[in-house]
């Protein structure tokens, strides 16, 4: 691998590759640019990037950062996403893509440094998104926050309500 090209690309791979919290390989054989432009659209509102490289390059990569080196996937042509913070947003792009484009076909992928197939990605891809998820929790912690609120304040009303109901007993008697 003398070529200089080859080194500049192998040296982009492993910076791609440094800090991701997953990396997806799809299939885009068969894909329009307008379609591969929509596709790379919509990876980047969520965050992530999509990376045309070459097979062995990213083997290389990958072997060099001593990851899983994927193999079975790495045929043919494969683009690949490298997603940051919110994985579940990425994968269920590709897999909203997919569904609309049959061309696009999701091969698998390495997620926090273990190889995960195409079946694992479109599960992770039916998981919450992130803001949803911190919406749930946020959502739960209000509800504690907020029955503890109430329960704390029922005790003295419940007080103040048996002290009124003992001075109408008196008073009555």
């Amino acid at each position: 691998m003398p070529n200089a090209q080859n080194k500049e690309m192998l040296a982009s791979i492993k910076e791609d590759l440094d800090g991701v919290s997953a990396m997806w390989v799809v299939d885009y054989r068969g894909l329009t640019v307008k379609e591969m432009q929509q596709l790379r659209r919509d990876i980047r509102e969520t965050g992530s990037v999509l990376k045309v490289y070459k097979n062995t390059l990213v083997h290389l990569a990958l072997s060099e950062a001593e990851l899983p080196t994927l193999d079975d996937m790495l045929s043919g042509p494969s683009a690949f996403v490298f997603s940051g913070n919110d994985v579940a947003a990425s994968a269920k792009a590709l897999k909203t893509f997919a569904k609309a484009n049959e061309n696009l076909e999701i091969k698998g992928g390495l997620m926090e440094g273990a190889a995960v197939s195409a079946a694992e990605v479109e599960a992770i891809a039916s998981l919450p998104s992130r803001e949803q998820l911190m919406a749930q929790i946020a959502g739960a912690i209000s509800g504690v926050a907020r029955g503890l609120a109430t329960t704390i304040n029922g005790v003295p009303r419940g007080m103040a309500q048996v002290i009124k109901a003992v001075a109408d007993q008196k008073e009555a008697a």
